[in-house]
């Protein structure tokens, strides 16, 4: 009994170090776990200081350049000189006229002010577009008024001659007040001009397109007259500025033609009778040159007869005469001869003639010339009857019905 007590005391405390070992595990790993994402968060932060740091850097560096273009430092240069002069010129100003009484102490900043009130009125007036003897008049008045602070100046400068001041240097204080009193303004009308014309002056790329823009807007109204009219009409019958020209155009040529923009009557028509020619052409396209030889010789053989139903002499509708044997008219109109048919003419509307039982016949020997109905085609039919291409068609689908090949 003691003995299974001692056993049963030892596995429970077995157990108890197993669990104690197992939390310490755990803990340790937290710990590292802990450790390692410190670290990871330290490098992180690290990693976005130093992006951010970069960041600040390119954004300084992209300013300075923008802000140091010459026409930047030009504008702000002008500024500052500006500035200058007004401080230079101003006090002088305000010296001379409270030297004969303190009451005109405004004179003077008024007529500094009239100068540069004037010239910003240049300014705002080139903004806005405004008459040409408004912007003169502007410039007329500042300069008058500049130029009476500058000799106001000038008569200050000498007067400081005994004062301290020899006749030299007071000549040179004269000249130099009464050059920054009228270069000021003058130095601002300059800058408005330079910005003026720089405003108006394109860019090459933009002057060629807008050129090459031109010269496309002439040629397409010359070579589309009644489009371009019915353009014009669009956009006059339109409320003002809701309707672009291009967005007038595809209008205008879908009434005047009845199709998208580049697309005719006679487009479509020229575009049919080429996919009829190819159509033609891949029907051909598996014969062999001995049959080619054969159709070629019973061509000859037969030659155009000169019946009237359907014959190569007369000129039925819808038999031969405009084929390449037959004579008539000269080649195709429209889909005439084409087997689809005029697509503007008369003829679309008439009845077909019936087929010429010696045509039939001349077909039923091409046939078995040719190995079987199958191998006819509405060109070698046409060939050696010397018919229009419709009637060849249907006599062609006539003989392959009755021998029971028809497709």
């Amino acid at each position: 009994m003691s003995s299974s007590w001692f056993e049963e005391r030892r596995l429970n405390q077995a157990a108890d170090n197993d669990e104690a070992r197992k939390q310490r595990e755990f803990e340790d790993e937290r710990r590292r776990k802990l450790t390692r994402q410190a670290r990871d968060d330290a490098r992180e932060d690290g990693a976005r200081r130093r992006r951010e740091k970069a960041q600040r850097k390119q954004q300084r560096a992209a300013k300075r350049e923008k802000t140091l273009t010459p026409a930047n430092i030009y504008r702000k240069g002008t500024l500052i000189l500006v500035g200058l002069s007004a401080a230079a010129s101003l006090p002088a100003q305000i010296l001379h006229f409270v030297s004969i009484s303190w009451m005109l102490f405004p004179i003077g900043p008024a007529l500094e002010g009239a100068a540069w009130v004037m010239a910003a009125g240049v300014a705002y007036a080139d903004e806005k577009k405004l008459p040409m003897w408004v912007r003169w008049l502007l410039r007329v008045l500042s300069m008058a008024a500049a130029g009476y602070a500058a000799s106001v100046n000038y008569e200050y400068g000498q007067s400081l001659n005994g004062n301290g001041l020899t006749a030299a240097e007071a000549n040179a204080v004269a000249i130099g007040l009464a050059s920054v009193t009228l270069g000021g303004p003058l130095f601002f009308e300059v800058r408005q001009w330079v910005l003026t014309l720089s405003a108006s002056v394109k860019a090459p790329k933009q002057k060629a397109d807008d050129k090459a823009r031109a010269k496309h807007d002439r040629k397409r109204r010359r070579t589309f007259k009644d489009v371009a009219v019915r353009q014009k009409e669009l956009i006059l019958a339109a409320p003002f500025g809701t309707l672009k020209p291009e967005d007038a155009f595809s209008r205008a040529w879908w009434d005047v033609h009845g199709a998208p923009v580049g697309v005719t009557a006679d487009v479509i028509e020229a575009r049919l009778l080429a996919e009829f020619d190819v159509a033609e052409a891949l029907e051909d396209a598996e014969r062999s040159p001995e049959q080619v030889a054969v159709e070629l010789l019973l061509a000859d053989l037969f030659g155009p007869p000169g019946g009237d139903d359907g014959s190569a002499g007369g000129a039925s509708t819808d038999g031969p005469g405009d084929g390449p044997r037959g004579g008539g008219a000269k080649g195709r109109t429209a889909l005439g001869g084409k087997g689809k048919g005029r697509i503007r003419g008369e003829a679309a509307t008439e009845p077909r003639k019936p087929l010429n039982e010696g045509d039939l016949k001349k077909v039923r020997q091409l046939a078995d010339a040719l190995g079987g109905a199958d191998r006819l085609s509405a060109r070698n039919v046409r060939e050696t009857v010397g018919c229009r291409n419709e009637y060849a068609v249907r006599l062609r689908d006539a003989v392959r019905e009755e021998r029971g090949e028809s497709q």
